[in-house]
This record gives C-alpha cells, structure tokens and sequence, in this order.
C-alpha cells in the first residue's frame, strides 16, 4: 500500500468481490438486485468490493485516518468508525466505488490494467475472486450520511485472473 499528498491510494493484492466496473449499475428494488444503468441515472455507480487481510486493513484505516485528519473542518469528530466488515474466516471486507456521474457530468470509467500494466480493453469484464491492486481517492466526509472516508475507485491492475465460473440453475442429482 502507498499513498501520496493527493490523497490517491493503492491497495495491492486484494480479492475482487461482486466487481461492477466495466460500466455503470444501480439497485433496482424491484428486481432485488444491481442491474445495468447509463452513467446519469440516480444511483448509478462503478463499485469494487474486495476483501483484505487484517494487516491490510489495520494499514488502510490508518492511512484513511491521516487522510480524514487532513481534510477536517472544525465541527466534524475527532474520529470516524472503521468501516469494513470482519468475516468469520478474519479477513475484512470494504467497498470502492464512484458514481456513474457528478451532477449532469458522467464520470470516467475506472482503467484497468494486466498484471503486466497494459491497458485492458473496455469490454474486458473483471472476475470474482480475481487478484486485483486497486487504485483510490480518498474523500473524507461530514455530514447527514456519517462521518468517515469514502474509497473513489480510480483504477484496477488485474493480478491474477479468476476464470469465470458457469452459475448452473441445478442441484447435483
């Protein structure tokens, strides 16, 4: 992991869980799960979960905590909650995301790249369970919604490539 005054990040070797970045998603209520949406919709977003070790989570509350404290504004607590999620196997879950767009203006699609840094195609379509170093923006936050500090997902250098797995409707018989 490494960091700069710009407030980028980078959080290697990760497990990609549940990644909707090749375009943007949103909730649908009705059909009770993320579907396909453009980049304005209300509630469209490029999202990237992924799992970590307790070391790198220890790591990437520290450096989201010198990236809070250095954007904090007088009236905001001196400290936010961790945010990420304790399996039961010990590992930590957290989210990456960046909304499809910011007022009228869509966004730029999160890059993604080979573990030998070549840009990937924009149909390429990144696995479950894959190996991924994420690339963020840290945003720290105050207000209605909490206090913490947001993950913008930047970028995406695929590791090691899961190969998509064929979901069979059926039970073994």
């Amino acid at each position: 992991m490494s960091n700069n005054l710009t407030m980028n990040f980078k959080i290697d070797n990760v497990e990609a869980m549940w990644p909707r970045i090749n375009r943007t998603y949103k909730y649908d209520s009705t059909e009770q799960r993320s579907v396909p949406c453009n980049p304005t919709d209300e509630g469209s977003a490029y999202t990237l979960q992924f799992r970590m070790s307790e070391m790198q989570a220890k790591e990437l509350y520290k450096q989201m905590k010198i990236a809070y404290d250095s954007k904090k504004e007088s009236n905001w607590p001196d400290k936010f909650a961790m945010p990420f999620k304790k399996d039961a196997d010990g590992s930590f879950t957290h989210k990456a995301k960046l909304k499809g767009a910011y007022g009228a203006e869509a966004t730029r699609k999160p890059t993604q790249y080979s573990a030998s840094n070549k840009k990937l195609g924009d149909d390429f379509l990144l696995t479950n369970g894959s190996t991924v170093n994420i690339s963020v923006v840290f945003t720290p936050y105050h207000g209605a919604m909490g206090t913490g500090v947001s993950l913008r997902l930047d970028a995406v250098q695929v590791v090691n490539l899961k190969p998509m797995e064929d979901q069979s409707p059926f039970k073994a018989v």
